[in-house]
């Protein structure tokens, strides 16, 4: 039966159907084979139901419409504005600006393609201007955009913490460490090869100018404060505190800033729909095809095929790692999470991890995948914003890769960089 639904799904994926109908259709032969017929498939759709009814979801589109409003607003551009003010002078500066615009808008949208759009579009015309190879420049926006996917809020989190039943507020201040441990490695790959390179330095800002920007991103930088302050403070849960980005960009956007009008928010309300319906009929149906999987001790009989039962916590992690990552380097990072994270449920309660510490490598490995060819979304998200081939893009993202990788084993050896805000916001 695994055979039959792995293979058919695979021949949909390379017969171009989009995602959620390889998953259906696998769920279906599952079903019929496990139950002799399709006469209880109210069954299956009662778990197509369940995987969208979690209340915790409702952040979902909260976040994504409140990422919408400020990607056509002004609050991207004044977050960027002031991390040039800074260091835009220094060697590299230019380069660290990006890596840095892209984890603050992050702590704003929780979304890579978003942080691509948001950050790519303004920045990259002013690094190649700089002397920066179209290459590195495309290679650091889509890779730094990651960040956005471990810094809170970030929707794979949210799904991870639907599926495994973790807390999400948890999730959110156990990812702000590693998101700022990878800024800090992408910045001294970016100063380095400007050393290397010799690229130009920018203009040295004088301090009202740096006063002024700072004063102009105060407004947009509310937005880490109501997510992060609001849950680490109890005063929001992390759905509320989606709603509450929301209303806070609507009042930024269209009163403080005026930057968009009232006939904009049907445009903006559509493209969230859109973008929301597809998540949610992939958590539909990947919910579907878990229980099936679940049903039928698929997960138990894959474990103990590879041996992962009695790899020990370590083995465990670095399982989990590998295969993450194999496996956003083809499928949508939501229905990896859908389908893989029940498969290693039980070698994570047989071996005692921390779940939370467990869904931020899995959040890490989804980000990296994303941003991984050959069918990583990011590259493709930046192959249509950009118009560059898809060699372009991808040349120069091997040194990003490595350096994402080498995060993932700091946070193996070395959980504490994870787990430290964690234990004190909650323990």
């Amino acid at each position: 039966m695994t055979t039959i639904m792995i293979v058919t799904m695979i021949a949909l994926l390379l017969l171009g159907f989009p995602m959620m109908i390889p998953l259906i259709t696998a769920a279906i032969i599952g079903f019929y084979m496990m139950f002799n017929g399709l006469g209880q498939m109210d069954t299956l759709i009662q778990q197509m139901m369940a995987g969208i009814r979690p209340a915790s979801l409702i952040a979902v589109p909260m976040f994504i419409l409140a990422a919408d409003i400020m990607t056509r607003g002004h609050s991207a551009d004044r977050l960027i504005n002031m991390v040039m003010a800074f260091i835009g002078h220094i060697k590299g500066g230019l380069a660290v600006s990006t890596a840095a615009s892209c984890t603050l808008f992050g702590a704003v949208s929780g979304s890579t393609q978003a942080t691509v759009v948001a950050v790519g579009s303004p920045l990259r015309p002013r690094m190649l201007k700089a002397g920066y190879s179209d290459s590195f420049t495309l290679a650091l926006i889509i890779n730094a955009s990651d960040i956005a996917f471990l810094i809170p809020p970030s929707i794979g989190m949210i799904i991870y913490g639907v599926i495994s039943g973790t807390s999400i507020g948890e999730l959110f201040i156990a990812g702000i460490g590693p998101g700022l441990l990878i800024l800090l490695m992408f910045s001294i790959y970016c100063v380095l090869y400007a050393v290397i390179r010799d690229v130009p330095t920018e203009p040295r800002t004088s301090w009202p100018e740096r006063m002024k920007a700072v004063y102009q991103a105060l407004w947009p930088l509310g937005f880490p404060v109501i997510i992060i302050g609001g849950i680490y403070g109890g005063i929001f849960s992390p759905t509320e505190a989606a709603a509450a980005c929301v209303l806070y960009a609507i009042f930024l956007e269209f009163v403080v800033f005026r930057s968009l009008k009232a006939s904009q928010i049907y445009a903006i309300s559509k493209s969230t729909g859109l973008i929301t319906a597809v998540v949610f009929i992939l958590v539909a149906v990947g919910n579907s095809f878990s229980w099936i999987i679940s049903f039928a001790q698929i997960p138990q009989a894959l474990l103990e095929a590879a041996g992962i039962n009695e790899a020990g916590p370590t083995g465990v992690l670095i399982a989990i790692c590998v295969s993450f990552f194999i496996a956003c380097m083809f499928v949508d990072p939501i229905v990896v999470i859908l389908v893989l994270t029940p498969i290693f449920t039980p070698a994570i309660e047989a071996t005692g991890l921390d779940p939370v510490l467990v869904g931020i490598l899995i959040t890490l490995q989804v980000a990296i995948g994303s941003a991984t060819p050959p069918f990583g979304c990011d590259i493709f998200t930046a192959i249509a914003i950009f118009k560059r081939p898809y060699l372009d893009v991808i040349k120069g993202t091997p040194p990003f890769v490595l350096l994402l990788i080498l995060a993932a084993a700091l946070l193996i050896m070395f959980p504490q960089i994870s787990l430290f805000l964690r234990d004190v916001a909650f323990r």
